[in-house]
């Protein structure tokens, strides 16, 4: 269910929510470079996006990734899951004439970005010029990449100062939960999270465009922009004279506040096997967020101290090991009232769910995804656990089938399942 309303929504009062999906040959499981396609056999011709009441369906950069989107922000994150699910099932159906289908997991498993990749050629295709021009976009970091996306609104710099610290302490910890790439180049990278490794560098050409993921500590709007957008505006001038890219959606952060909508948008977050797995997520996520804005743990003060690079170095450990990542950062413990020297990511987060779990803000469904990622580990985990250890192309196959599989089900993904 989404809200019209022209007022500012304030704190919680919506929530915006974005996933993007690998479009593949039904029998292969090649990416399919037809989302022009897909969009033209809904809105009759090309189109950037179809909407369909509470949803809409948009494109990318690329032609074999769609987006399923919140049309405008739904009063909460309960049951959403299953209304993504529609979704989904509804673009699998639309696909059958292609030959195609939607693929799960943050990254295609055997694509050669720099041979397959074919960038969106329609409407706003300056944009993406732009970007292919001054980035060269055939590389994992730009051309196969799918993430889900969360917005959260706020209204004024007192509220964007209280999410906006909240999220910098918690963000670094989310690939924890949410860590589903494990593979590319058919082989497993040294990251269970490996599209956010690629991520941090696609704009390596001009680094201030990403930053260091984690945002600086500012925490008004007129300080965000002399200390971020302007900076980066003038970084990317000499290479964007037309200023074709000079809008607040250049800043690549993972943390990226978006003023012109009034909300803060998260993309750390990896795809995940079905909209019930990444609504479960968000709904944890949410629910720890509102919790570390009530200063239960620590205080507004204590949260805004942390220096973007010392939380750069807890995102980049989870980024790496998932779940098993070892914080030992004794003080950032303490941001949670946990006085121990060290603590497993995962271990966190299930302590973090425990001190939430009867705050309303997680529905049964989602207690249930969320006991078997505790039980069996984020996505990437379950991923490498389902392959042999020699594994060939076709056991990649039989794997991502199944994982197509789970996504057109609505089922989380079991290794062995």
């Amino acid at each position: 269910m989404k809200i019209r309303q022209k007022r500012p929504l304030h704190l919680f009062d919506g929530y915006g929510v974005e996933m993007e999906y690998m479009i593949v040959d039904r029998d292969m499981l090649d990416v399919l470079p037809v989302s022009d396609k897909l969009l033209k056999s809904v809105a009759g011709e090309i189109a950037n996006e179809v909407s369909r009441g509470p949803f809409a369906w948009s494109n990318e950069l690329v032609l074999h990734v769609i987006e399923i989107k919140s049309d405008g922000p739904s009063i909460n994150l309960l049951g959403l899951g299953r209304d993504f699910q529609a979704e989904v099932q509804e673009v699998n159906q639309k696909l059958e004439a292609l030959n195609a289908k939607l693929m799960p997991g943050a990254m295609h498993p055997w694509m050669d970005p720099f041979t397959e990749m074919k960038i969106w050629p329609h409407e706003d295709n300056p944009i993406y010029d732009a970007y292919n021009r001054i980035f060269d976009c055939r590389g994992h970091g730009w051309a196969n990449l799918q993430s889900t996306h969360l917005n959260l609104p706020f209204n004024g710099d007192s509220e964007f100062e209280q999410l906006c610290a909240a999220l910098r302490i918690l963000t670094p910890l989310l690939p924890a939960l949410s860590a589903a790439s494990p593979i590319a180049d058919r082989e497993i990278k040294p990251f269970l999270n490996y599209r956010m490794e690629v991520y941090r560098t696609n704009s390596s050409k001009i680094p201030f465009v990403t930053g260091r993921i984690i945002p600086e500590r500012v925490f008004t709007r007129d300080a965000y922009y002399s200390s971020i957008f302007e900076p980066m505006y003038r970084d990317i001038s000499s290479y964007d004279p037309d200023g074709i890219l000079q809008d607040e959606w250049l800043n690549s952060r993972g943390i990226m506040a978006r003023f012109d909508r009034g909300a803060i948008e998260i993309r750390v977050m990896d795809i995940q096997e079905c909209p019930k797995a990444d609504i479960a997520i968000l709904q944890l996520f949410v629910a720890a967020t509102k919790r570390m804005m009530d200063e239960t743990w620590s205080s507004l003060d204590d949260q805004k101290n942390w220096s973007e690079e010392d939380l750069y170095d807890i995102l980049m450990a989870v980024v790496k090991d998932g779940e098993r990542a070892v914080i030992s950062n004794r003080e950032y413990l303490q941001l949670f009232g946990i006085d121990k020297a060290e603590m497993e990511a995962g271990d966190l987060w299930q302590f973090l769910y425990e001190q939430v779990k009867d705050s309303g803000d997680i529905d049964e469904e989602s207690q249930h995804a969320l006991k078997v990622i505790f039980r069996n580990g984020p996505l990437a985990r379950r991923i490498l656990n389902a392959l042999p250890n020699d594994f060939q192309k076709q056991d990649l196959q039989r794997v991502y089938a199944q994982l197509c599989d789970a996504l057109e089900a609505g089922e989380m993904f079991l290794s062995g399942s």
